[in-house]
This record gives structure tokens, sequence and C-alpha cells, in this order.
């Protein structure tokens, strides 16, 4: 079922409005506040690490792959034209 545009803008109103009651009716204390927020720090830290030991990864793949490419080219060489 497609919702037209008006619908889709009353409707994100409508959540708008649950969410801001819920948020003014159970506020979180200092230290709830101070813990969502090391929590949300923590996880993007985890994010930024997973991304650079793919980085690292990758990198080290790509190196292995030239120095085991420059490996055989110097064992053709050798072997070929002596």
């Amino acid at each position: 079922m497609a919702l037209d545009d008006s619908t889709k803008l009353e409707l994100v109103q409508l959540i708008k409005e649950a969410v801001q009651q819920t948020i003014d009716s159970h506020p979180l204390n200092p230290d709830e506040l101070q813990w969502v927020r090391m929590a949300i720090k923590a996880e993007a830290e985890r994010a930024e690490l997973r991304k650079a030991i793919i980085h690292k990864s990758l990198a080290g793949l790509v190196w292995m792959m030239l120095a085991g490419a420059g490996a055989w080219l110097v064992d053709f060489v050798s072997n070929h034209w002596k």
C-alpha cells in the first residue's frame, strides 16, 4: 500500500510527537546520559578499529601479491635467461 506525501508527513509528525512525549515523561538522568554517550563513542571506536583492520589486511594482501609476483619474475628470469 503506497502512501501519498501528505500521509507520510502526518505520520512523521505523529511519530515525532510520540517520541517527544516519551522523552518528556522519561528523561535520562546525567549518569544515564553519560553512559549513553560513552556507549555511542565506544561503538564508533570499534567501527573505526574494524575499518582499520580490514584496510591493513587488504594492504598486506596486496603487498604479498606484489612480493610473490616479483619473486616469481626473478625466478623465471634466472631460470630461462642464463
